[in-house]
């Protein structure tokens, strides 16, 4: 702190010289240490030197008593309306800066503050030390007791909660919602008071619009734990009602219960075994009708299966490699994930199949009788049909994106508004396929064996 020497009338005395100053000091000094002393001026008591003839008054400079905020005071700061989490911070500067902090401090967006009484500060030296101040975000002032004394009430009658499901009342706890599952719809309803806006009767009961027959087994499971529905309730009901308030756990129970409970449908896969059963029950001039047959995942490879007509057949993931599918009939059919690596499938009837990620390297899909495959519309989204021989093919508007066709034959090809983005066609032979309106954005077509012309894909 800087010291200013003051004669006895209070006056400050003319500026000495440095050299004189110093001495001066030094003779303070050492008086001071033996006559230092408290003595009344005015209304306030400061530090002097005790001297026989005058009284050297000691006291802050000028300029150090005229910095804003020289005299440290510290607050607490609340959010408005609240009695917890304050923080205690330090005042300096203006109100701008006081705010600045407050919006540090408490994670708000502070434009105004109010001391405990409601009254509004406007300005910093409004501020005693160790005030406690409530900073808003230009809301009006709200009495933190009510809080506090809302919370106490919460504590006490307010845990008990009346639900009004469907106009049957269920009464349970505010722990029992929240507690057990406490990401499902009901925790975060009742979690904070006030977080919903909860619709209430007029008798206070919280207004839900679901079935009490479907919902009392879910309180059930959250008061115990325990899955139990009464003779009569239908499980898929309470099924639903777990769903929609989010409860997982207790939705994976009731769907384990109810396949337990049903009989086993018809739509199980036919299995090697049992396909092969009807392939030696029928003449090889007889047309085999599986359409909308499940074929999943079944093994049928190597197996003779030509003529049949498994429009719309189920043979996502079949293993199907070298089964002669000359003349099949597989409109519609899902052969998803399916693999065909060196099946016969000459003439074959595929028109809006599904083979998407399908793997068909090395298939013969060229009959010498003239008979063009026909997979218009297809999804062949990614298949890898790399080596395949494909000429006069009909691929018309099919879907190829992603697909790997390397060193396919695709001589006489119809390709018109295919798409062939990002298709892999190196070292194809395309020679007067037609491109015409396909979309061949990203596609490789590098090695090609034969130069494609640009009249083969623009009119």
């Amino acid at each position: 702190m800087k010291t200013q020497f003051l004669c006895g009338n209070g006056q400050v005395p003319p500026t000495p010289g440095p050299d004189w100053m110093r001495r001066l000091i030094a003779i303070a000094d050492w008086l001071f240490r033996l006559h230092c002393g408290w003595a009344e001026r005015g209304k306030r008591k400061e530090k002097c030197l005790l001297l026989k003839h005058h009284v050297l008054w000691l006291k802050p400079a000028p300029t150090e008593l005229n910095r804003p905020g020289s005299d440290m005071r510290r607050v607490t700061l609340f959010v408005n309306g609240t009695s917890s989490n304050g923080k205690v911070v330090a005042v300096y500067g203006s109100l701008e800066d006081l705010l600045s902090v407050a919006s540090s401090k408490l994670g708000i967006r502070a434009s105004s503050v109010y001391n405990g009484n409601g009254g509004l500060i406007d300005d910093i030296t409004l501020i005693r030390d160790d005030d406690v101040l409530y900073v808003s975000e230009g809301d009006a002032f709200e009495d933190p007791q009510e809080d506090f004394r809302g919370r106490e009430r919460g504590q006490t009658h307010t845990d008990w909660l009346t639900l009004n499901v469907g106009g049957r009342c269920f009464t349970t706890t505010r722990s029992t919602l929240v507690s057990k599952e406490p990401e499902s719809m009901l925790a975060h309803m009742f979690r904070e008071k006030g977080g919903w806006d909860n619709k209430q009767d007029s008798q206070g009961a919280y207004l839900i619009d679901r079935s009490p027959d479907y919902f009392e087994p879910i309180l059930n499971y959250l008061r115990h734990g325990q899955l139990i529905i009464n003779e009569g309730i239908n499980p898929l009901g309470v099924l639903e009602e777990a769903r929609f308030f989010g409860i997982e756990p207790l939705a994976e129970q009731l769907e384990t219960l109810i396949k337990s409970t049903q009989p086993p449908d018809d739509h199980s896969p036919l299995t090697r075994k049992e396909f092969i059963r009807f392939l030696l029950a029928t003449t090889t001039k007889s047309e085999l009708r599986c359409q909308g047959l499940n074929f999943t995942g079944a093994d049928l490879s190597r197996l003779d299966l030509r003529y049949i007509n498994f429009k719309m057949a189920n043979l996502r993931g079949t293993n199907l490699i070298h089964a002669n599918l000359s003349g099949a009939n597989l409109e519609r059919a899902d052969l998803s994930m399916a693999c065909l690596d060196g099946a016969n499938l000459q003439g074959v009837k595929m028109l809006c199949t599904n083979a998407e990620g399908a793997s068909l390297r090395g298939c013969n899909f060229e009959d010498p009788a003239g008979i063009k495959a026909n997979l218009e519309g297809a999804n062949l989204k990614g298949v890898d049909m790399e080596g395949s021989q494909m000429t006069g093919i009909n691929l018309r508007v099919a879907t190829l994106k992603n697909a790997k066709l390397k060193n396919c034959n695709l001589r006489g090809a119809t390709l018109a508004g295919t798409d062939l983005e990002n298709c892999d066609l190196s070292g194809c032979d395309l020679q007067e396929a037609n491109l015409r309106g396909s979309n061949v954005k990203g596609a490789i077509f590098e090695e090609m064996l034969t130069p494609l012309h640009m009249s083969q894909s623009v009119r």
